[in-house]
């Protein structure tokens, strides 16, 4: 990957319209690796990254926490940055927050605006890349085939069959991320990813194979999943490294956490949340 250390002009004017896709990375109290959808991400300037925030999940207060972010960024067009930066501050006012609640999608929604915007130092980004759209095919063909005889089976439901059948779609996006040795989370794209069973993901490793085979066994994963009609889950689990099913190199990814980050009702899945009773109304 190219790397560089500021946005060009057209890089901040490709991130300018909320309809693109927008992935931030954030690092939990317990140092794992989570990720939010994200929409609203914008370069307020050459070295500045700016979220608008319009309701609360848990990637707002683990960035202001642990201020090292990563974002992945897919426009319409299909391509796709990647880079760091480190959180800075919050404001509740201010020429971004105006230029963020102008725009249409917030301007005119009922029930909703930017309240919040927070502010990234850029560290370091991609060059925009198209997506090796042809590669990525081939990768979720090769999975497909595979991944039946990667499946644990062991008759425990884990993903819901909404999200079973979520990574299952060929036309899902998936992104992985993991704790990189610097301490900032890193954020790669592996479309291919797919549902083995409710308990087990899997994906050859063709797209972006470079980087998906220097990730090592036994280390911590988050997986988030995501369709066009912007429906999505969360999941993080332990990567078994890459072993060969029915020929085809797979990795493996166990399942020990869900977690549905759609607004209204953002909240954990698996292990399931017990009920409690309600003694105050």
């Amino acid at each position: 990957m190219t790397m560089k250390k500021i946005f060009s002009t057209d890089d901040i004017k490709a991130f300018a319209p909320s309809e693109k896709v927008g992935i931030i990375a954030t690092v939990t109290e317990e140092g794992l690796p989570h990720m939010s959808l994200l929409t609203s991400v914008m370069a307020a300037g050459p070295d500045q990254l700016t979220v608008g925030e319009f309701c609360k999940g848990l990637s707002k207060e683990y960035m202001q926490r642990n201020r090292n972010i990563a974002f992945a960024i897919l426009t319409l067009d299909k391509k796709l940055w990647r880079g760091k930066a480190i959180w800075t501050q919050l404001k509740k006012e201010g020429p971004e927050y105006e230029i963020y609640n102008n725009q249409p999608m917030f301007r005119y929604n009922t029930y909703f605006g930017i309240n919040t915007v927070h502010y990234f130092n850029l560290l370091e980004t991609t060059t925009g890349v198209a997506l090796p759209l042809a590669s990525v095919v081939k990768s979720a063909i090769l999975t497909k085939m595979a991944k039946g005889s990667a499946a644990k089976d062991n008759g425990a439901r884990v993903l819901s069959y909404f999200g079973e059948n979520l990574f299952n779609g060929l036309d899902s996006l998936k992104f992985l991320s993991f704790i990189a040795r610097d301490g900032f989370p890193s954020i790669i794209p592996v479309i291919q990813c797919q549902a083995a069973d409710s308990g087990r993901l899997a994906f050859y490793p063709g797209a972006f194979g470079a980087e998906l085979t220097k990730l090592e066994q036994g280390m911590t994963l988050a997986v988030f999943g995501l369709t066009m009609q912007m429906e999505d889950v969360l999941v993080r689990g332990i990567f078994n490294g890459y072993s060969r099913y029915r020929g085809v190199k797979l990795g493996t990814v166990d399942i020990d956490w869900v977690y549905n980050s759609m607004p209204p009702n953002h909240g954990r899945i698996y292990p399931p949340v017990p009920l409690e009773r309600v003694v105050n109304f």
